[in-house]
């Protein structure tokens, strides 16, 4: 037992030499086959630890860049993982005030080895403020006139106090609460929304604060005064259009005018409704634009433009006509002739009345293609391709026709006669 034992401690040297030896070879052979290499990435920089009566009032990095160096193989896998890497500033515990903090880093325990090279920035300075709040009421500025014969009344606001809130320094910026309404030409009550805004001395908005509400509830009374009354405008026509024309749209623009009398009864009494001076239609054929008065009671006058644009859209009335046309070849070979099967067509129209009636057929001509067409028997459809303008083709019948092309027959030469010799008479 003893010379086994001898022999161990005697070579215990030598076996942990080769036993570390065995161990660089291993290591060796692992880094050549996932040699360690160097990593940069972007990582998300995180704000731990703050208070809820406290806010950052500087700018913070939102990511800072991170160089690593582990494995290839670790490596690639850390920079393709999310939230593989951390990182943050810790701020528990500060209060109101400037800082310049160490960015920390932590790597998900899942990727080792890893070794940090640099986290570029290192250090970030930052400002803390205390957050505040303040109620202040809200100012109506309303700008502009309403309408020609109205008034506006006290304008009221909901709520009439918001509250300012954000870091104690831009609060105390703040000088007043605004909100702005035009009412330039309106007619009727205005209730609307609108912002409510945050305003330094110098009417500038202060910007990092939060308005709440943001937005203002605003009614604001617009009414007519005395003697005064918004009235719809009626047009009236005369004379007859002509004969296959009718009346598609009559429009006025304004729709209603504002009438005023110093004795309010005249236009308290008015119908709701004012009329223009008759607009004459006697033999129109076409679309009339023109500007018209009104036919006003004494006493009583319009405010404003003293006319109205009126108007009148006119059409032809819509008919149809059918005609029996022949059938024209074209494109045919000199040395070709077409026998054509109907040789003659109906053909429907459509289109205005007065046009439809003083047509002529031969205006129209009804024609089959029979451009690079051989010898043969054809079933070839039709097309018209001379038409008088406004009128369209409803319908061909038949659409289609049997064309026989044949070599065209060699013309009989006549001859040419004698002249008749004249008579004589003997002495």
């Amino acid at each position: 037992m003893l010379a086994p034992l001898r022999w161990f401690f005697s070579n215990l040297s030598t076996l942990f030499l080769s036993f570390a030896l065995a161990v660089v070879v291993w290591l060796s052979a692992v880094t050549a086959a996932n040699p360690n290499v160097e990593r940069t990435r972007s990582v998300t920089l995180e704000i731990f630890g703050l208070d809820a009566n406290m806010l950052v009032v500087s700018d913070v990095p939102t990511q800072v860049r991170i160089t690593l160096r582990a494995p290839r193989s670790v490596a690639d896998s850390l920079v393709g993982t999310e939230n593989a890497i951390n990182a943050w500033i810790d701020v528990a515990g500060l209060e109101a005030g400037t800082y310049d903090l160490e960015v920390k880093t932590q790597v998900n325990e899942t990727y080792q080895p890893v070794r940090l090279i640099q986290v570029n920035p290192e250090i970030v300075t930052l400002t803390l403020e205390s957050l505040v709040s303040l109620t202040l009421p809200v100012n109506l500025e309303v700008s502009g006139d309403p309408a020609i014969g109205y008034q506006k009344g006290a304008a009221e606001r909901d709520p009439s106090f918001v509250t300012i809130s954000g870091a104690a320094s831009l609060v105390a910026q703040v000088d007043e609460v605004q909100a702005s309404l035009d009412i330039s030409d309106s007619r009727e009550t205005l209730e609307t929304d609108v912002p409510a805004l945050a305003l330094d001395a110098a009417g500038e908005p202060v910007p990092g604060v939060v308005v709440t509400p943001d937005e203002i509830r605003v009614t604001q009374p617009v009414f007519l005064q005395g003697g005064y009354r918004n009235v719809i405008v009626k047009v009236v026509t005369s004379g007859q259009l002509a004969n296959g024309y009718k009346l598609t749209n009559i429009t006025v623009s304004p729709l209603n005018v504002v009438v005023f009398s110093t004795d309010p009864q005249l236009v308290n009494d008015l119908p709701g409704y004012v009329e223009t001076k008759p607009v004459d239609l006697d033999g129109a054929e076409d679309d009339v634009d023109s500007f018209v008065a009104l036919n006003l009671a004494d006493g009583v006058s319009v405010v404003g433009d003293q006319s109205v644009l009126v108007q009148v859209s006119i059409a032809a009335i819509e008919g149809s006509l059918t005609v029996s046309l022949p059938v024209t070849p074209i494109g045919l070979l000199p040395t070709h002739a077409a026998l054509i099967s109907p040789g003659t067509v109906d053909v429907i129209l459509s289109g205005p009345v007065p046009i439809l009636n003083s047509l002529d057929p031969s205006e129209i001509r009804v024609v089959v293609a029979l451009a690079d067409l051989d010898l043969g028997i054809y079933q070839l459809e039709l097309e018209v391709d001379i038409i008088p303008e406004r009128v369209r083709v409803e319908t061909i019948l038949p659409s289609t026709v049997e064309v026989t092309i044949i070599i065209a027959p060699t013309p009989t030469p006549t001859g040419i006669p004698l002249p008749t010799p004249l008579a004589t008479t003997q002495p």
